[in-house]
């Protein structure tokens, strides 16, 4: 058997050298780098979202090429998801034509979004054309398409040449509509013929960063005074009409936001902006940064109840301070020539943290929340970290390579002990302490306010990015305030201390506290992820069906052998309600009646005691007796 074996071996061998030598040559090639000089010609992009029985978008793409290897390229790393979660998976169909004739095209074999065609003498331009099959359902990914509206990111609907700047390649995009439909995006309209939307040439990298919204119930309404120079606007997009009629409370809280930024930062630094919201329970929430928009995708729910919910009304702010963190001023190492070099994320603690803080200071300014919203919203961020295990091994710096390391949005099984993009939150205490700390050794003179017009709001009316470095940051605190910015900032990035940094609270006036019951702000929370929250008394958050959703490393409930693969059928054998667990965590106050808790794993099912006793416990924010209050009277007052 084996010499069979073997001299079949041998007769395949002159097959496989001929199939290589069949394989065009740029397979296994290196993709050429970019370097900054114009591509050949204009990029024509025509996209047809007109499929909404199939969700999917119909793509053709005409480029100038000359002869010789051409490596086309699927955006990989896209800005503001800050990792490789370009979708190249979802492409299909691909066919390359020169003069109506296919042309044969090979995957890279080391990298999957990238493309290589070999371009004969004689060939000035080709033809692409593929379909993007966007999710049918959030099962297999984020909905962009839904029976009444749709989310267009252009990078998912194109392909683009290696060896070029993204700003050194000019597109000219298109766009067909089911009829009826409006859009909504930072592209300015070219032309317009029947469904067919034809937009002004941009460079690839402004085309990426301009989004487009598109739906049958759509309303545009101006946030500024009419001649404002660099006007913003807010484009609603809606399952039903009805939902696109705010009252003029809630309106004016979005006008109050442009306004407070514009007195935060002092600058603008776009030609206008947009802001792109979905109000729909069927389109895939989102909330994503650009220089000129941002999309923001938001529940029915977002103007219900508005004295009582809270909901996703600090995304908004946070998206629109982007335009000036993130997008104007850019960490220098996250900038990339294209969509397929690495990101490197070592300064999203500003980015987003930073962005994190501003946002919500923002949405209390401006009236979208209450003070008092805000203050249980900083209890709840207090908390949170508090109890963040993971501290004592993975230090704040370390989290910034969530996003490269493919783990961002992930449902972790750890979550408090792996950590996750803790950038965000954990980085908004450090930059309260850092105003805190400002305001107290000025005497109330200067604030982070002033880092904001320093750092931000330089330059106003330049939308081109200006990088930034640590020591960029460090040189502009010390101009507010001359202080050991850097000590103070590694100390709080690097270590691996339990508990949360909370100085920054005690500097305003007020502490962490606990009490019994949840807050207005924790019982109206209408976020859709929302089940029963035993966090800081047993170390358990649940689902309404008792499905363990998060167990606390080392809690009680963790010591007790609890995981998230089990389900809590009954306590002290009773069938689990929230209420029953709230009475028997209560009644235990005395060690009298320690809980049985019966769970089940698959078909397994068991009982775990646990004989805690420290009741219930809800994070709020209490005043500290004869401090200084600089937190509702200082940092969350508007600003006149």
């Amino acid at each position: 058997m084996f010499h069979a074996l073997a001299h079949k071996a041998l007769q395949l061998i002159p097959l496989a050298v001929a199939l290589c030598a069949s394989t065009p040559a740029g397979a296994q090639q290196n993709i050429p780098a970019p370097r900054d000089v114009p591509y050949t010609g204009l990029i024509r992009l025509q996209v047809d979202a007109t499929d909404l029985d199939h969700r999917v978008f119909h793509v053709k793409q005409q480029l100038p090429v000359r002869p010789g290897r051409l490596s086309l390229l699927f955006p990989r790393f896209l800005p503001g998801t800050h990792g490789p979660y370009g979708q190249v998976e979802r492409l299909a169909g691909l066919k390359v034509l020169a003069a109506a004739k296919p042309l044969p095209w090979v995957r890279d074999t080391v990298d999957p979004h990238a493309f290589h065609v070999e371009v004969a003498p004689g060939i000035t331009e080709l033809e692409l054309q593929f379909q993007y099959l966007s999710a049918l359902d959030k099962n297999s990914g984020r909905v962009v398409m839904t029976r009444e509206m749709l989310n267009l990111q252009w990078n998912s609907v194109l392909l683009y040449p290696a060896g070029h700047h993204a700003s050194a390649i000019q597109v000219q995009a298109s766009v067909s509509l089911p009829p009826g439909w409006s859009q909504a995006s930072a592209l300015r309209v070219a032309r317009e013929g029947g469904a067919q939307i034809e937009f002004q040439p941009v460079s690839l990298e402004t085309l990426v960063d301009s989004p487009l919204f598109a739906g049958a119930h759509a309303r545009r309404i101006e946030l500024d005074p009419p001649g404002t120079p660099n006007p913003v606007a807010l484009n609603l997009l809606a399952d039903d009409a009805a939902l696109l009629q705010p009252g003029e409370v809630q309106l004016q809280a979005h006008r109050n936001l442009v306004q407070q930024a514009d007195r935060l930062f002092g600058s603008r630094h776009f030609k206008q902006y947009d802001f792109l919201l979905g109000v729909s329970d069927k389109l895939g929430g989102i909330g994503l940064e650009h220089h000129e928009s941002s999309e923001n995708g938001v529940r029915t729910s977002y103007f219900k109840d508005w004295a009582k919910r809270v909901g996703e009304r600090e995304l908004l702010p946070h998206e629109y301070v982007h335009s000036w963190n993130g997008k104007f001023r850019r960490p220098a190492d996250l900038w990339t020539p294209n969509f397929n070099v690495p990101m490197r994320n070592s300064l999203l603690w500003v980015y987003e943290g930073q962005t994190q803080f501003w946002g919500r200071v923002l949405a209390a300014r401006s009236g979208l929340v209450t003070a008092e919203q805000a203050r249980d919203g900083l209890a709840q961020v207090a908390a949170t970290f508090e109890y963040r295990a993971g501290r004592t091994w993975r230090n704040l710096q370390d989290t910034t390579n969530e996003g490269t390391i493919g783990a961002r949005g992930r449902n972790k099984d750890w979550g408090n002990w792996q950590r996750g993009v803790d950038y965000y939150d954990e980085a908004t205490l450090i930059w309260l302490d850092a105003d805190m700390l400002i305001r107290e050794r000025s005497q109330g003179a200067k604030s982070m306010d002033d880092f904001a017009q320093a750092f931000f709001g330089v330059q106003d009316g330049r939308v081109q990015p200006l990088t930034y470095t640590f020591d960029d940051v460090l040189g502009a605190l010390n101009q507010v305030l001359p202080f050991d910015w850097r000590g103070f900032l590694r100390e709080r990035l690097d270590n691996h201390n339990p508990g949360a940094p909370l100085d920054g609270l005690a500097r305003s006036g007020w502490k962490l506290a606990w009490a019994e019951a949840p807050s207005e702000f924790e019982k109206n929370d209408d976020a859709e992820w929302r089940g029963d929250d035993f966090a800081y008394s047993l170390g358990l958050y649940l689902k309404r069906d008792g499905q363990l959703d998060a167990v606390l490393w080392d809690s009680p409930a963790f010591r007790a052998g609890l995981s998230k693969a089990a389900q809590l059928v009954a306590v002290n054998g009773v069938a689990y309600k929230a209420e029953r667990l709230s009475t028997a965590v209560t009644t235990n106050k005395t060690g009298s009646a320690p809980l049985d808790l019966l769970v089940k794993e698959g078909d397994s099912y068991r009982t775990v005691r646990i004989d805690y006793r420290g009741g219930l416990r809800y994070p709020r924010l209490e005043r500290i007796a004869d401090a200084p209050e600089r937190l509702d009277m200082g940092l969350l007052a508007p600003r006149p």
